[in-house]
């Protein structure tokens, strides 16, 4: 039985892919995106598995549909998906799911260069450039952004002690600064960050609580962020972000951006108006801003912007039939 065929833009942000999937959307009930996030999980997640795993996908893949407002003052709505699950928010796949619709005739913006976009951690704004058909790049206001632990000391079975921050950014990241056990991202390889991050992020899972004071539903440490120094001119930090069962951002990671500006703001490393120029494994860039204090239930927060780029690589449409034994994906770890 022929299950559907769907028709996709492809994309990358700054070398990270987005697919944006432009048919085939499965009627989602409830008012706000969170809730629309919620049934996809319960009946449809064979839709994401399909798309993002392999055949169709690979371990690094992300995605996205675009779904009308749940707001009345919102232009469109945005679901995540990837091969890490459904996320609450995804930095460069806003990037590139902007960029794709709006050059491909799918998304016009009440307000030229201006959006307001609902997606499950909340609701966000844009300001885009465009040049003819192109889009040059993409600012995302984020939503609030702040550091749930400080200096927690996790103890990692192989490595040693590492201290540790988690910080949300729209995603409940671990952030590793360089230190004994760690040290620094140019010194270690991509296999050292897969074979550690795993572990990491399950000690924090099981010692370190992570529920969103708004929304219970966003919970628990998804993410693990490694710093260490840029290779790129103008970058004031680096990052290789972790993600999914095997997967290495590479991207600066648009929501772990956001979690490294409220991390360094609580220490008082940045303030309200700074900006800091996030590099990627790859040393690709975002430039992430705090635009302002607030708060998050009890904790100081921030509201980060994130300014990126993409681009379109490709159009295709893919069929998906349970004849098929790996219809719906797989993946070799």
């Amino acid at each position: 039985m022929l299950k559907g065929t769907f028709f996709c833009v492809d994309a990358h942000t700054c070398g990270n892919p987005v697919r944006l999937v432009t048919s085939g959307h499965p009627h989602l009930l409830g008012d706000t995106m969170s809730d629309k996030r919620q049934h996809f999980l319960r009946e449809y997640d064979w839709i994401r598995k399909a798309l993002m795993f392999e055949p169709r996908g690979h371990d690094m893949m992300s995605g996205a549909f675009l779904y009308p407002p749940c707001s009345d003052n919102a232009d469109a709505s945005i679901l995540f998906i990837e091969t890490s699950g459904c996320l609450p928010m995804c930095g460069h796949g806003t990037i590139g799911t902007i960029t794709a619709a709006i050059e491909s005739g799918l998304l016009t913006a009440k307000t030229p260069g201006r959006l307001i976009i609902d997606v499950p951690a909340g609701q966000i704004s844009i300001d885009y450039q465009q040049t003819g058909q192109k889009v040059d790049w993409v600012k995302i206001y984020n939503v609030a952004a702040y550091l749930a632990h400080r200096d927690k000391t996790l103890d990692i079975p192989g490595l040693g002690t590492l201290k540790v921050d988690v910080s949300y950014g729209g995603n409940y990241y671990v952030i590793v600064d360089p230190q004994e056990n760690f040290p620094g991202l140019r010194h270690w390889s991509a296999g050292d960050i897969l074979k550690w991050s795993p572990i990491v992020r399950e000690v924090a899972q099981e010692q370190l609580t992570c529920i969103h004071p708004d929304d219970p539903t966003v919970n628990g440490v998804s993410h693990v962020l490694w710093t260490g120094d840029p290779i790129s001119d103008g970058s004031d930090g680096a990052n290789a972000v972790f993600y999914g069962d095997k997967a290495i951002d590479r991207s600066p990671c648009g929501t772990g951006t956001s979690a490294r500006l409220a991390q360094l703001f609580t220490k008082g490393l940045l303030s309200v108006g700074d900006e800091y120029t996030h590099e990627s494994i790859i040393g690709s860039q975002f430039v992430g801003r705090i635009e302002a204090e607030t708060s998050v239930g009890e904790h100081r927060a921030i509201m980060p912007s994130i300014k990126g780029w993409a681009r379109i690589t490709g159009k295709n449409a893919i069929t998906v039939d349970d004849s098929d034994p790996y219809a719906f994906g797989f993946q070799v770890v």
